[in-house]
């Protein structure tokens, strides 16, 4: 059974949606495929979310993620939205959800932190729902 794929978009796929990608490959890779894209983007990761990431989880997203547009990701099962507080164009998919999260961009590390922290909850929740069933479309 081919496992089932996971975007996380955000506008610039530079920061929450490159941790979100990493978290999602770290944690959860048994269960789901996880990218990344965003519906513009920079011309490299947030250095405070790549240096962040090797702090918290010993993950060098510099060397194995960059930013991509939506059209460079296959299609994908589940879209998770950060939270950008914009309209997202539309990605099929099986199942969508919006995880409100704040940009830490320009913020303190502890902010990043705590951003990083949250993905990570995020991430194995959404692990256990997919593998116990309960997501609308399983």
């Amino acid at each position: 059974m081919n496992k089932i794929k996971v975007a996380f978009i955000c506008v610039h796929n530079s920061c929450r949606s490159q941790i979100a990608e990493a978290l999602g490959k770290k944690l959860a890779a048994d269960v789901f495929e996880s990218y990344s894209a965003g519906t513009k983007t920079k011309s490299s990761i947030n250095s405070d979310a790549v240096r962040m990431m090797k702090v918290i989880h010993g993950i060098d997203i510099e060397s194995t993620q960059h930013p991509k547009l939506l059209s460079a990701i296959p299609t994908v099962d589940v879209v998770i939205t950060m939270g950008c507080n914009v309209d997202c164009p539309y990605l099929p998919c099986k199942y969508r959800e919006d995880w409100g999260l704040e940009d830490p961009s320009g913020k303190d590390d502890q902010t990043f932190e705590q951003t990083i922290d949250l993905i990570e909850e995020k991430i194995k929740d959404l692990r256990d729902r997919i593998i116990e069933g309960r997501i609308d479309w399983l």
